[in-house]
């Protein structure tokens, strides 16, 4: 019998020339292909060439190199089979007993900008997970390796010879095989399916789903102490959202926190690349204020006075960065977490000395990416036994002076600039979500309530009870009024604009309300629900 053969094919040289040399010492042989044969002969290993192998030269510019029956059938044959071994030997083919492969780099080349169809598709490897599957289905008689990190661990047990532990570690490396192709054939998958087509329109819910996700971070727990949990990312494409962010200062992001940053970076992405700062300030996934200002400090003040108790151990995000001066009155209560698109050295030395404060900032310093959803811009939710599929919200910037205006009274020029961001303000507020505005400001808000005048009503306590006056604010809601209750809550306690929806079969009646009160009202034929 002869010495037992390795077949090594890498992308991703790390490591590689260090395990086969390890396996050459335990009297292994060698068999490589194109730039992984030329990585371990410049080690001064000896190698034999697939050509070698099977008797004919790689095709097609690499294309073909390993799609072979001598390759294939030494890789699958059964060695407890009689029949197998037998017709090996008629063939003159030698058993593989080890396949180390890992693939093209297809998800760093999508990942480039500009990449071109061409470009994308000549990195789809064919072989190497032909013979990654090979190896793994035959792993009761072959090693399948797909990830340098297992190098060691195969190594050191073919030198303890374990043959009671060998069987699972080979199972397991098997497992993580069809996890890998998996993973890569809907990368490919997720490619192709949000590529435009030839008529410009673009592919949508296909019957059958598929996601790769990578995890980004094992979580200390889920929501409570007694729930495990994990983060995971989008594994198509780059990182983007929340995994695109890094972590300057503090303890690990726990899951709600995950959940609050989440909330953070769909309340601030309307106000991103505008020309005003903005801060929004949020406590479990909603805000309890979110405000611009002619500073990030100034809407941070503006943002924290509409409900500073609510915000204690709060998430804050803001779209510029962050100053000393911000980050000191920042320091003077207790936040879980900051985001912005990065922060001066002096706000980093004060921010710091909070130790348990988590900062988070995007990679170079860019723009937060407040859209940051699945790569073909969809976003996904867990329900018990599946999962709902929806596109990705547009941020709400629907309000200007060409909106509808069904009540008698137009609003005022102050009163549009107000409209305008509590409609951009409410997206990120859950419902039934009420927002009371007033110089760029929410002054009070209600969420969360199972109905509207609810909201309402909530919203003007809780404007109240920070002595912030109602009077001459405007009002946002997320979905229509069905009544006209909320309207005349909001003119009793002095609303003067509203911006909502519209759609409700009593339009009618809510609109005659807002004329009975002298109130402006804006429909902007767009739902914001956020459940």
């Amino acid at each position: 019998m002869g010495k037992p053969i390795a077949l090594a094919s890498v992308s991703d040289k790390t490591g590689i020339a260090e395990f086969c040399a390890g396996l050459i010492a335990r009297g292994w042989g060698i068999v490589s292909t194109g730039g992984t044969m030329k990585t371990l002969r410049e080690a001064g290993l000896e190698v034999r060439g697939v050509s070698e192998l099977t008797g004919h030269p790689e095709m097609l510019e690499g294309r073909v190199k390993t799609l072979h029956p001598t390759v294939h059938a030494g890789i699958l044959a059964r060695r407890p089979v009689a029949a197998d071994v037998a017709q090996l030997t008629a063939h003159g083919i030698a058993t593989i007993d080890l396949v180390v492969v890992n693939l093209y780099p297809f998800r760093e080349t999508i990942a480039r900008e500009g990449v071109q169809l061409g470009e994308a598709l000549e990195q789809i490897d064919i072989g190497g997970p032909t013979l990654l599957r090979a190896a793994a289905k035959n792993h009761p008689s072959v090693w399948p390796v797909c990830d340098p990190a297992d190098y060691e661990r195969v190594l050191a047990a073919l030198d303890t010879g374990d043959s009671a532990r060998e069987p699972d570690l080979r199972r397991e490396l098997a497992a993580a095989v069809f996890r890998h192709t998996a993973s890569y054939d809907v990368t490919i998958t997720d490619y192709l399916s949000s590529a435009e087509s030839a008529d410009g329109s673009v592919f949508a819910f296909p019957d059958e789903a598929v996601a790769s996700l990578v995890r980004v971070q094992t979580l200390r727990y889920g929501e409570n102490p007694d729930q495990g949990a994990a983060f995971f990312r989008n594994g198509s494409g780059p990182p983007r959202g929340i995994p695109a962010l890094r972590q300057l200062h503090g303890k690990a992001l726990s899951f709600n926190n995950i959940l609050d940053v989440d909330g953070a970076l769909t309340a601030i992405a309307p106000f991103v690349a505008r020309e005003r700062p903005a801060c929004a300030i949020l406590k479990h996934s909603t805000p309890c204020g979110l405000a611009i200002g002619t500073t990030s400090l100034e809407a941070y003040e503006k943002a924290l006075a509409c409900d500073p108790v609510s915000a204690f151990g709060s998430v804050l995000a803001f779209t510029e960065p962050v100053t000393r001066t911000l980050a000191e009155a920042l320091s003077r209560n207790f936040v879980e977490c900051v985001v912005a698109p990065g922060y001066s050295d002096g706000a980093l030395g004060v921010l710091r000395e909070k130790q348990n404060l988590r900062i988070l900032e995007p990679e170079g310093g860019a723009a937060l990416d407040a859209a940051g959803h699945l790569r073909n811009g969809v976003e996904i939710r867990g329900v018990r036994g599946g999962v709902l599929v929806q596109t990705a919200p547009r941020p709400a910037r629907d309000v200007d002076r060409e909106a509808r205006v069904p009540t008698e009274r137009a609003p005022a020029d102050a009163e549009w600039d107000d409209l305008a961001f509590a409609w951009s303000a409410i997206q990120s507020v859950k419902s039934n979500a009420i927002l009371l505005a007033r110089d760029g400001a929410s002054v009070g808000i209600g969420a969360g309530q199972m109905s509207r005048v609810d909201s309402v009503e909530l919203s003007i306590r809780k404007a109240r009870a920070q002595g912030l006056d109602v009077a001459g604010a405007v009002l946002s809601s997320d979905a229509f009024f069905p009544f006209r209750d909320g309207v005349d809550a909001a003119a009793e306690a002095g609303v003067t604009a509203i911006v909502q929806p519209g759609g409700s079969r009593r339009d009618e009646e809510v609109i005659a309300a807002a004329d009975e009160h002298d109130m402006a009202m804006v429909f902007t034929g767009r739902r914001l629900f956020r459940h």
